[in-house]
């Protein structure tokens, strides 16, 4: 049990050294929004944050069998990287299993990982409008649309996922 002297030597210590920890180290400068702007490319469920832009499937399988395929194999069913088509239900927590069918409660989640990550060895490097066909392309294969339906901010978050409902929503009121 601390004794009086010791409770006594911790709270002088706290008071002396907080004019210390209360300086600034001074590094940095403040970002303005034009240069957090570009940085700031989040997507809602919603639909929030989506660009201009649209895509078709027909677009999008173009666009993979030159940028994608060579990790995801042909038709997205799988190589180096991860399948994109679905193998069915989930029957476990197994992440082998999960695919964006199975898995992925929102179609605006497909546009940000494509766009913010894809392809890995240049990311960011897709435009918008390949990012849309992409996504289009992606859904097509795993009959979550139709073959010859665009993609855009405003049909993309209408897209209904398998799994919309197996998730506990974390922003409610961005749906």
């Amino acid at each position: 049990m601390p004794t009086l002297r010791t409770a006594i030597s911790i709270a002088a210590l706290a008071c002396a050294s907080s004019p210390i920890f209360a300086q600034s180290p001074n590094l940095g400068r403040p970002v303005s929004a034009a240069e957090l702007s570009p940085w700031d490319i989040s997507i809602m469920p919603n639909g929030a944050g989506l660009p201009p832009g649209s895509g078709t499937p027909a677009q999008g399988e173009r666009i993979f069998a030159a940028k994608c395929a060579m990790c995801h194999g042909e038709n997205g069913r799988g190589g180096i990287s991860a399948p994109l088509i679905s193998r069915g239900p989930l029957d476990s927590i197994n992440a082998a299993e999960k695919s964006i069918a199975n898995f992925w409660p929102y179609p605006t989640t497909v546009f940000d990982v494509i766009r913010r990550a894809m392809p890995w060895q240049q990311p960011r490097s897709l435009t918008d409008n390949e990012v849309y066909a992409l996504s289009a392309y992606i859904l097509a294969l795993n009959k979550l649309i139709g073959d010859n339906d665009a993609m855009n901010a405003e049909t993309l978050p209408k897209v209904r996922m398998p799994n919309r409902d197996g998730f506990i929503v974390r922003f409610p009121d961005q749906m």
